[in-house]
């Protein structure tokens, strides 16, 4: 068995870079760690961290192919993030102009979560801590 400490990172490949920056940055509220132009990529690459820890590394790439994330496609199913409270996170994201699934309650937890998309459709839940 592997000795695995902790989640390292998630890569996330977009469809519009500055588009995506602005979501997960000025939406999400993670902090930019660094930037880098692969010019032999022709790809952007961004580093980004959510309360100390370096979490996405966001890149771009020309043309790259769509991937389907629903309905339950393979493969990573969705990216969850822990919220206080789920009502004022909504309000939050109503008024950036993202639309939300309504609230549901995990059948074993008892605690409240919601669905909403990124940019490219990947699948973001906000869970009630």
């Amino acid at each position: 068995m592997i000795n695995l400490k902790s989640l390292h990172h998630i890569a996330i490949i977009c469809s519009d870079y500055e588009r995506s920056k602005k979501f997960y940055t000025d939406v999400l509220g993670f902090k930019i760690i660094r930037e880098v132009f692969r010019q032999d990529r022709k790809s952007f690459k961004l580093d980004l961290e959510l309360n100390g820890l370096y979490l996405i590394e966001l890149f771009s790439f020309p043309d790259p192919p769509i991937r389907t994330s629903g309905p339950e496609a393979c493969g990573l199913r969705h990216l969850a993030f822990e919220v206080e409270n789920i009502e004022e996170s909504i309000a939050f994201l109503i008024k950036s102009g993202i639309n939300t699934e309504p609230i549901r309650v995990d059948e074993h937890t008892g605690k409240r979560f919601t669905f909403f998309p990124d940019p490219d459709d990947l699948p973001i839940e906000l869970y009630e801590i």
